[in-house]
């Protein structure tokens, strides 16, 4: 079976996302994740932001986001160590950035998070940091990859 253009390259930027998952810790190298989809970089990040609706930096700000908010609910590190664990060089710029998409600060979260016994994939999908939508626009939803169609749920 052929796949059409599209199809061909929604599973190169998956396979790029798929890369920045799994090194979400590590510096962003756009170069790589470009070379991995067969696009220039310039090209590549026009073809992520068209494909999931938001920059591969934003990406992985927010996937880094996600991991330490597992980290500030199930382990007693230091903030500091949360935040160089998940990738990010400064504080300032880890602090700034968590309050910018969970809407306190990475202390305040700890203090308010509660362990939930249920499994880890539940947890991250119902804690996934979105954006808030803007006044009047219906928030997004999600869509899943193994629902027939791409359907939203």
């Amino acid at each position: 079976m052929e796949l059409s253009s599209q199809e061909d390259t929604n599973r190169r930027m998956l396979r790029a996302r798929d890369e920045m998952d799994r090194r979400y810790a590590e510096p962003l190298d756009v170069s790589a994740l470009a070379a991995l989809t067969h696009l220039s970089p310039s090209r590549f990040g026009r073809v992520f932001r068209e494909v999931f609706g938001e920059t591969p930096h934003r990406y992985l700000q927010r996937r880094r986001v996600e991991r330490a908010m597992a980290l500030l609910r199930q382990t007693d590190r230091p903030v500091t160590q949360v935040a160089w664990d998940v990738g990010f060089a400064s504080l300032g710029t880890f602090s700034r950035t968590f309050s910018a998409i969970v809407g306190c600060s990475p202390s305040e979260f700890r203090a308010q998070a509660e362990v939930v016994h249920v499994p880890t994939c539940f947890v991250a999908a119902w804690t996934r940091p979105r954006d808030a939508a803007p006044a009047g626009v219906p928030p997004r939803t999600t869509v899943s990859e193994k629902q027939p169609g791409g359907g939203a749920h």
